[in-house]
């Protein structure tokens, strides 16, 4: 027996067992004609008396991989999903969820609602809820408390990680693991239920030990590590109530989970979501890529090392090329160490990495050994008569069609491809550092790069598992370029009388892990310092100049590299430099500046407003395709809070007319750089919001 084949859910009777099928390509999500179909396909099984054990699976490739992401931001529509988990987790017949692909969300919820869980190898399952700034609203809260006790439910649960089927039959989230196609497990499971070889319960019968000891430990833990969140705590809420009567349960999850519906927060992650998905959407988009089976690296500092061991992990053969033995030894070591790090992590077996060393990588110092490489990428000092100099060499050395790439964080991508013969196999690949863990790939096309070229670099960001972001040429492409416009507010409230920690006090304090001194530090003062120097020749004379971190430069602090910078380095937490301070008040002097106060949210308003004024001139002139790109920017290569969604983001939430207002208001002090962008006067004016922007057409 089947009931109509075209629909998203259909039930097919086999001898005594009733087949419910989710079909809904390409990753059965959960949407409203699912809900509304396992509903229906549930309830027919219970009416046929010849059936009498029900099996829940899912067509294609997956089972239930999570939400409708179409269905993201509007009302909801009956049934809710914990409206049909009840009614699963009630069938008087027995009712067997065959787990495979992934059970994510709502997915691994309805295999909680169900009597017994089945996995096929390599099934995930998770609740990645908390990501999306809300909570399992579905019974996740409740029934994984049951089945796993209330610890491992909360580091489920507060981290929204991906769980294999391995770890889930271990801590009790599935009851078996199952080789074979989905629908003969699911024949074959249905017979172990009659046979009284796989036992059948309700998830909602089972007793949760108590555990405050957990519960008090984990709001602890958050409070230091996620107290700008909302969700995780709500998830701690709600899993203390697993304690206690099923239903109250329930009824209590769900108005913690429109409790999160209803954050600012959640609109922020959603945004970031699809900021991350849009950001694939390229003009280029439908030219098939060039294949990329071998990579070679020029440099073997932190940033040729960082690419290198990205590129090894992904499977790449990867030859590294140095000036000298002893830096070729240093890189080679620095790539060996990154690679322990990833065994340490469990993200590589020791044999796997002996293998890439002695198998997949090559130390040069002959940049000869570059000439049959698909790929090359420049990863040298920023220095643009040494990059031209490589370049004129990779076009003498390099095969026909091969993409060289320069890792260049700021320079001019055109002129380094004008040193070929070849610019439109030319391209910016921008890594951001360490650079085999940070997920941004800013992907620079010059003028006359290739359309496949550009394709290609988008393949090789998916390939490393990075966001790739298109980006236009101009000094600092996206991210450099608005951080520097938004450092200069930060380094004229240091010279008008903010303190360095109280600066990032207040930025960590609305969500950045390190405030942008903490950050100076951690990647290096001497960095920005070459970046100064290169650009000071063309600083205008009426900007205005703070020479602060140049004055440390030249004593020699650069940072946790050296000891000390704007803080001190020992063996505890870093602490303010005094040294540094005095510097700061002698040029505040030499200024003949008087100090004055800054609230912590003026400072915000300063940081957030240079950057949005920024980033709208890099939408104007074209720099960026759209608004979330330059959020998928900052969120996944600065460490912008993702829960704020991006600076594009947060500008909707200001307002333009308030941003207007405030830039108009600070530049009655300083004209020259508070400067309203046109784009921001209009959108004021108009009312408008980045969010309404369509994409724009690469120019």
């Amino acid at each position: 027996m089947t009931d109509t084949p075209d629909k998203v859910v259909r039930l097919e009777r086999v001898d005594a067992t009733g087949l419910v099928i989710i079909d809904n390509p390409p990753v059965n999500a959960s949407s409203h004609a699912v809900r509304q179909g396992l509903t229906e396909a549930l309830a027919m099984a219970q009416a046929d008396d010849d059936i009498d054990v029900i099996v829940v699976f899912g067509a294609g490739r997956t089972f239930i991989a999570g939400a409708d992401i179409r269905e993201f931001g509007k009302p909801p529509l009956h049934p809710l999903l914990p409206e049909v988990n009840n009614g699963i987790e009630a069938s008087e017949k027995p009712v067997i969820a065959v787990l495979h692909g992934t059970a994510l969300g709502g997915g691994f919820e309805v295999g909680l609602a169900s009597h017994a869980r089945i996995a096929l190898p390599g099934t995930q399952v998770g609740l990645p809820e908390v990501t999306l700034g809300v909570l399992p609203g579905a019974g996740g809260t409740q029934r994984v408390p049951r089945l796993i006790g209330i610890p491992a439910a909360l580091d489920m649960i507060t981290s929204g990680r991906r769980i294999g089927a391995d770890e889930a039959l271990k801590l009790g989230l599935i009851d078996r693991i199952e080789a074979g196609d989905v629908r003969d497990v699911a024949l074959r499971m249905a017979e172990a239920v009659r046979a009284g070889d796989l036992k059948t319960w309700r998830t909602g019968d089972l007793a949760v030990t108590p555990d405050e000891t957990a519960l008090e430990a984990e709001a602890e833990r958050l409070d230091r590590t996620a107290r700008h969140l909302f969700s995780p705590h709500k998830c701690v809420e709600a899993v203390a109530l697993s304690t206690g009567d099923l239903a109250r349960g329930l009824t209590r999850e769900r108005e913690l989970f429109m409790e999160c519906i209803d954050s600012p927060q959640r609109a922020g992650l959603i945004h970031a979501f699809f900021a991350e998905r849009a950001a694939a959407r390229i003009p280029e988009a439908g030219t098939p890529p060039m294949q990329v089976e071998s990579v070679g690296v020029i440099g073997g500092g932190t940033m040729g090392s960082g690419i290198a061991t990205a590129c090894l992990l992904a499977g790449l053969p990867v030859t590294l090329v140095e000036q000298t033995d002893d830096a070729l030894d240093r890189g080679g070591a620095a790539v060996a160490a990154n690679l322990a790090q990833a065994v340490k992590r469990g993200k590589l077996t020791e044999d796997a990495r002996a293998a890439i060393l002695s198998d997949a990588l090559t130390l040069t110092t002959d940049m000869a050994d570059l000439a049959e490489a698909d790929l090359v990428i420049e990863a040298v000092f920023e220095d643009m008569d040494i990059k031209r100099s490589i370049f004129r060499r990779l076009d003498r050395i390099c095969k026909p069609g091969a993409i060289l790439a320069t890792n260049t964080s700021y320079l001019d991508v055109n002129a380094i491809a004008a040193e070929t013969t070849r610019q439109e196999d030319v391209i910016g690949l921008h890594f951001f550092s360490p650079a085999h863990v940070m997920r941004l790939l800013e992907v620079v096309v010059a003028h006359r790069t290739a359309p496949d070229v550009v394709a290609t670099g988008f393949a090789l960001a998916k390939r490393l598992r990075k966001v790739a972001v298109r980006a236009g040429v101009c000094d600092g492409f996206i991210g450099n370029r608005i951080l520097a416009h938004y450092r200069k507010a930060v380094d004229y409230m240091l010279m008008d009388g903010a303190s360095p920690q109280q600066i990032d006090a207040a930025l960590e304090d609305f969500g950045f892990a390190l405030g942008p001194f903490a950050v100076s530090d951690l990647a290096g003062l001497d960095i920005a310092w070459a970046t100064r120097k290169r650009k000071a020749p063309l600083r205008p004379p009426e900007e205005r100049y703070i020479a602060i971190a140049d004055r440390i430069c030249e004593m020699g602090w650069f940072g946790r590299k050296t000891g000390r910078g704007f803080y001190l380095y020992g063996d505890g937490k870093p602490v303010p430099n005094p040294d540094a301070l005095a510097i700061v008040d002698e040029e505040r002097t030499n200024a003949r500046i008087t100090p004055r106060d800054f609230t912590d949210d003026e400072i915000v308003a300063r940081v957030m407003t240079a950057m949005i004024s920024e980033a709208t001139r890099v939408l104007e002139d074209g720099i960026a395709l759209r608004p979330s790109d330059i959020d998928a920017v900052f969120l996944f290569g600065y460490g912008f809070p993702r829960h704020r969604g991006g600076p594009m983001h947060h500008a909707d939430t200001v307002g333009a007319a308030e941003l207007v207002r405030r830039i108009e208001a600070w530049a009655r002090d300083d004209p020259y750089y508070w400067q309203v962008p046109p784009l921001l006067a209009r959108m004021a004016q108009e009312g408008g919001t980045f969010a309404e922007m369509k994409e724009r057409e690469w120019t």
